[in-house]
């Protein structure tokens, strides 16, 4: 048996303790029925404080490691990634939309999260084993808006990638991560660098990664972008007008592949160039969950909450107490005062004439 608190105990006890010490303050100086009803609530207290405290069961599954694995997946949204030389003339992008969709059926039971970066990182998609919020995200991700655009730089998602990883390997350090980043490997980082410049190295995140792959998309030869204002008739796969550059012609995307090697090197996952659909299968195939858990990460615990036979006892503690209250609105509703002009009952009238002295008034005649 454990204790998972719902809020720290600190202030478990500072909301529960004062109620605790009325109630027993109360059925000390209370007598009779008043005493009975703060008996009654004090137990109404201290159920709430045992839910409170959510005691709970470990309990250890050897039998499904597969459900250990967390795949990050790390895409790059810049304006190059809507370069037409995917396939054929497709956007990047487009090979971007099948790989990911791909990996979450070649892992169909581990758990999903996605970055994405642009002019910034951010968090689209929280750890889920929904591989259809994947699917969702992807079939509707789009470049960045071309005014926005802040160049393109590799290390862009470093910061928020490497605070994802640690946390989750404090959270569950027995799970097995995989990162995919999804990249043409343009390293301009705004117009006044040069492409091909320096990166901050991955190889710190090396520790927190198990496996995964760096995905390339882009042929030597490169491709033009469709501009994007963030209208559903703009961006890749419409007619919109392509990004020119500094000479007012279409501006031409090419992969870096070198970079992109680097950062496989730096993270310890292979390089893989996607320019066709081909299967994503073997990216996966290698990754063996028995042995990267060999180091201990076997067992996965999970927790069964057990404080359910108290709620059940607190929902009758408060409809026994809400039966109570309802039944003192009648009782307090009679005792108003009488105004000088009702109309006297029958126990008025008694009343009355008890009030009047003996020998007076025709009585006493």
């Amino acid at each position: 048996m454990t204790l998972r608190m719902m809020w720290p105990l600190w202030l478990t006890l500072l909301v529960f303790i004062p109620l605790l010490v009325l109630a027993i303050w109360k059925i000390r100086t209370s007598h009779g029925q008043r005493r009975r009803d703060w008996w009654r609530r004090g137990a109404i207290v201290l159920t709430a404080l045992v839910i409170a405290l959510t005691p709970s069961v470990p309990r250890t599954l050897e039998e499904s490691l597969i459900t250990n694995v967390e795949m990050y997946f790390v895409v790059d949204r810049t304006g190059s990634m809507a370069a037409e030389d995917y396939d054929g003339d497709q956007a990047r992008l487009v090979g971007v939309q099948q790989d990911m969709v791909a990996l979450t059926q070649a892992m169909p039971a581990a758990r999903y999260s996605i970055l994405a970066f642009d002019s910034q990182t951010t968090s689209q998609l929280p750890l889920t084993t929904d591989s259809r919020a994947v699917r969702a995200w992807a079939d509707t991700v789009t470049q960045e808006i071309t005014a926005y655009s802040a160049g393109s730089a590799i290390d862009r998602p470093l910061a928020a990638l490497t605070e994802t990883l640690a946390a989750a390997a404090e959270r569950n350090p027995e799970n097995v991560r995989l990162v995919f980043l999804f990249s043409d490997g343009e390293n301009t980082d705004g117009s006044n660098s040069q492409a091909g410049g320096g990166f901050e190295s991955f190889a710190g995140l090396e520790p927190l990664v198990d496996g995964g792959a760096v995905l390339g998309y882009g042929t030597p030869d490169g491709g033009n972008m469709r501009s994007y204002d963030g209208s559903s008739g703009t961006g890749f796969g419409s007619d919109a007008p392509y990004i020119t550059d500094d000479t007012g012609q279409p501006a031409v995307s090419r992969i870096d592949e070198t970079t992109l090697r680097t950062v496989a090197d730096q993270l310890g996952v292979e390089y893989t160039h996607r320019i066709t659909p081909d299967p994503v299968e073997p990216l996966v195939a290698g990754v063996d969950v028995e042995e990267i858990a060999a180091d201990g990460r076997r067992d996965l615990t999970t927790y069964e909450d057990v404080y359910w036979p108290f709620a059940i006892v607190l929902a009758l503690l408060l409809a026994w107490e809400a039966w109570d209250l309802t039944r003192e609105v009648p009782r307090a509703g009679r005792k108003r005062p009488r105004d000088d002009d009702d109309f006297g009952t029958a126990d008025d009238d008694a009343d009355d004439r008890a009030a009047v002295p003996a020998g007076t008034g025709n009585g006493g005649r």
